[in-house]
């Protein structure tokens, strides 16, 4: 890999959705892979391009969660990275890469619903569980975790 171009930077909803269908949506039409939100000028997308091919895909939405105090919040969503690259550090790269571009915006908190498969990747950086695991049908077990961007 030392070799290897790696570049993040802004893509559109729809640029997400040759990430997020194989890993998130496996089996399921391409529209499910639009989530509400998309759209929004406050939202924005990141990819993370290996010699020049998308493999790594994260949205951040301006989004409050009532259970967290904080006024300013931003949600992770369909975050994802294609399945011959993953544990190669891209998630790490891609999820501090969105994290310094929400403390730019001054973001409080940082918020998101946690695959159960996914809880480890994002303890391991500085995420914590709040509550108790629930279900999203057709998806499976989930957990809200979140992380306090300014200090």
């Amino acid at each position: 890999m030392q070799n290897s171009s790696i570049q993040i930077q802004l893509i559109s909803s729809k640029e997400t959705y040759t990430v997020r269908h194989p890993v998130l949506r496996e089996g399921r039409p391409i529209e499910t892979c639009r989530f509400e939100g998309d759209d929004l000028d406050t939202t924005f997308h990141l990819g993370l391009f290996l010699n020049k091919e998308l493999v790594g895909v994260a949205s951040f939405m301006k989004n409050n969660n009532v259970i967290f105090t904080e006024q300013h919040q931003y949600q992770l969503r369909g975050m994802a990275i294609l399945k011959q690259h993953q544990g190669l550090g891209f998630g790490d790269q891609l999820l501090k890469h969105g994290e310094q571009l929400l403390k730019n915006k001054n973001t409080a908190l940082l918020w998101f619903n946690a695959r159960e498969i996914a809880v480890n990747f994002y303890k391991k950086n500085n995420y914590q569980i709040l509550g108790n695991a629930f279900e999203i049908t057709g998806i499976g077990t989930h957990y809200v975790m979140f992380k306090k961007m300014l200090k």
